[in-house]
């Protein structure tokens, strides 16, 4: 069974739409939707916005729906200017930009005694994206790299020039890398999704309004394929 989480409604909404067979169940303030979608088994769910909910999710969908995999699927904020507004960013790996443990001797953005500074996506789920992002998405480019995450949004040319030169980021967002956490302990593959909605500068919080909801179109377009074709990796 899939996992799907979005950290909005928006963002899952039209997934759940597609559902059938559908089973609720509220768990910390979060409803999971079991169903049916091109005939595999999935489970949809609004984490919420942050990291600490993003990880409680993820626990959740490993503890009870025992997933086989977690997708994230979202927006975020472009980190390189080839990356427009609309394309879609495939995680390569991701990790906390606000992790900061750099007084004890730790990189930045490096957890405390885990044994890895970024999480990696699984590599068949990036290809299969890959692949379907291609055919149902061909108005955009499709990037693989970096995700950075951390409980802040980013609106500042001077914050977003420090993720590129200390993470290589390609994109920032709120959820990805607690999600990319939780699933590396829990030794499940996961893949973050996101399509860009602004450039994560001065421009961010007009840039983000007006893109929403085409960033969000792309994402469930990439999304419902990929369900359709996921036992074609595991």
């Amino acid at each position: 069974m899939l996992g799907i989480i979005g950290a909005m409604d928006e963002e899952v909404a039209r997934i759940k739409e597609q559902l059938t067979d559908v089973q609720v169940e509220t768990r910390a303030a979060m409803d999971f939707y079991r169903g049916k979608l091109g005939g595999k088994e999935t489970v949809v769910v609004r984490s919420g916005i942050g990291k600490v909910n993003a990880a409680i999710c993820t626990q959740i969908l490993a503890d009870v729906y025992h997933v086989s995999g977690v997708v994230n699927t979202g927006i975020a904020g472009s980190l390189k200017a080839e990356i427009d507004i609309g394309d879609i960013v495939l995680s390569s790996d991701a990790l906390q930009h606000d992790m900061d443990a750099t007084g004890f001797g730790y990189a930045p953005g490096q957890v405390p005694r885990v044994d890895t500074l970024a999480f990696p996506a699984d590599k068949g789920l990036i290809q299969l994206a890959k692949d379907c992002c291609g055919e149902v998405n061909p108005d955009i480019h499709t990037f693989v790299g970096r995700v950075v995450s951390g409980d802040q949004f980013i609106s500042d040319k001077n914050k977003k020039e420090w993720l590129v030169n200390t993470f290589a980021g390609y994109c920032t967002e709120m959820e990805g890398a607690a999600i990319a956490q939780a699933c590396y302990l829990n030794g499940i593959p996961f893949l973050i999704v996101r399509a860009i909605s602004d450039k994560a500068d001065d421009s961010a919080s007009v840039d983000y309004s007006v893109f929403e909801a085409k960033a969000i179109e792309h994402s469930v377009n990439l999304l419902t394929e990929l369900i359709k074709r996921y036992e074609a990796v595991h």
